[in-house]
């Protein structure tokens, strides 16, 4: 037996002196609530409405157990107040790339907190985002996938720019091979690549890439750490393959490759919830979106109106 919705029964036809009214008043049937007053009088032992007139009228059984009812009722509303009230408290962790702008991370957890979901954010690999969701210690997570069929594509350049390339025209990987003239040419420098492009699939791609570029495999390197792969880089020792807002924050120049099928491509996913799967909400993707630097359907003007960098966003497009 369901004993609220059987107390609710009861307490509706005490308060509303009619099993049809009180019927309406909870939108179910009346044979419905007239079977379950009859079960809550069974389990009583009781009679709780004298049925014997044109009206029904409470008992002297109904009328003494209509204050616990009444309590009974109460305290699950309060019961399923305070589940709510949690539900809308509970931090939820949000796994990210490590290479975010942390500025931006701050906006999405300012935006979550106006929202009522309270947020954090944890950076952590792509492999350990995906398990997360599984296990989890995460509510929500950016994955990695294919960039061509992805929500949120950032566009990935090389940093610094080769110095006879300006930012804002696309580099191809053959412009790494060493240029042939007088003397011995020097070589080419290795390709450094962050921890958030170093899984199965955008590692394959860029393999193939290079392959055609006529470049030797192993002048791709995966890098040990950010901050040594980003020293690496603006020593001049190096370049590193990353997107556009890390390089500019870190005082590099940058240049997009030209090649989208290797920019990086991320989907918003939320943890299943039991047999179901979850839903990530639609402000959320968007906010994450500014913090990992994809690229919007339209392209527009950076907020301080840089038409250099309008044009390397466009020509990351393609």
């Amino acid at each position: 037996m369901d004993l609220l919705a059987h107390l609710e029964a009861y307490v509706a036809a005490v308060e509303e002196e009619s099993f049809s009214r009180a019927a309406d008043r909870l939108g179910i049937a009346q044979p419905l609530l007239s079977r379950r007053v009859k079960t809550l009088e069974e389990h009583f032992g009781g009679l709780l409405f004298d049925r014997s007139r044109r009206q029904v009228t409470t008992t002297g059984l109904g009328l003494h157990l209509l204050p616990y009812a009444r309590d009974v009722l109460e305290s699950a509303r309060r019961l399923r107040g305070a589940a709510q009230a949690s539900r809308r408290s509970a931090v939820r962790t949000v796994g990210v790339p490590a290479d975010c702008d942390p500025a931006a991370l701050a906006r999405v957890l300012r935006v979550g907190a106006e929202r009522g979901t309270p947020l954090a954010v944890r950076e952590l690999p792509p492999e350990t985002r995906a398990s997360g969701l599984t296990d989890g210690t995460l509510q929500y997570a950016l994955l990695r996938t294919p960039p061509e069929g992805a929500a949120l594509r950032v566009p990935l350049g090389l940093a610094p720019a080769p110095e006879d390339r300006p930012g804002e025209r696309p580099v191809h990987l053959e412009d790494l091979r060493p240029r042939r003239g007088r003397g011995t040419p020097a070589p080419a420098l290795p390709v450094l690549v962050l921890t958030e492009d170093q899984g199965p699939q955008p590692s394959d791609r860029l393999r193939r890439a290079v392959a055609r570029a006529g470049l030797p495999e192993t002048l791709v390197r995966p890098a040990v750490s950010t901050a040594a792969a980003l020293a690496e880089a603006l020593a001049g020792t190096a370049v590193l393959l990353c997107a556009e807002p890390f390089a500019r924050r870190n005082g590099a120049s940058w240049a997009p490759l030209a090649d989208v099928s290797l920019h990086r491509g991320h989907t918003l996913r939320a943890a299943r919830h039991g047999q179901r799967p979850g839903r990530a909400p639609g402000w959320l993707a968007s906010a994450l979106g500014a913090a990992v630097g994809a690229v919007p359907d339209g392209v527009a003007a950076s907020p301080e109106g840089d038409g250099r960098e309008l044009r390397t966003r466009l020509a990351a497009r393609g």
